[in-house]
C-alpha cells in the first residue's frame, strides 16, 4: 500500500476549483494509478476530515512546440473530493474537521 503523500500530490488552485470550496469540494492532483478508495483514505488521513464522494478524471497532457520540435507534457489525474459538512467522530473518538485548513483563507 502506498503512503498518503504518494497518492495526493498537490492541490489544484484555479478559479473554478475555488468556486467549489463553499460546497465542500476540494480539487487535488493525484497519482495516476490511484483509485477512488485510496484517494478517500489518503485525504481522510492527511487532513482529518470525513470524505463523502470522490470524482476522478484523467487529464491529457498538452502538446507543446519549441520551434520545429513537438513534445507533450505528461498525462495526469485529477480528483474532486467532497467533504462531509457534519462529520462523525473518527475511530479514535476525536472530532473530525468539516473543512481542510489549507484552503480556508482562499475564498
Amino acid at each position: 500500500m502506498k503512503a498518503a503523500q504518494d497518492i495526493i500530490l498537490k492541490p489544484i488552485i484555479t478559479e473554478k476549483s475555488m468556486d467549489f470550496l463553499p460546497l465542500g469540494k476540494y480539487t487535488f492532483k493525484v497519482a495516476k494509478d490511484a483509485n477512488k478508495l485510496e484517494i478517500a483514505k489518503a485525504v481522510e488521513e492527511l487532513f482529518d476530515v470525513q470524505v463523502e464522494k470522490v470524482h476522478t478524471m484523467n487529464c491529457r497532457g498538452r502538446v507543446k512546440r519549441v520551434g520545429r520540435y513537438v513534445g507533450k507534457t505528461a498525462d495526469w489525474k485529477k480528483a474532486i473530493v467532497t467533504v462531509s459538512k457534519d462529520p462523525k467522530p473518527g475511530k479514535d473518538g476525536k472530532k473530525r474537521k468539516s473543512t481542510i485548513e489549507f484552503f480556508d483563507g482562499m475564498y
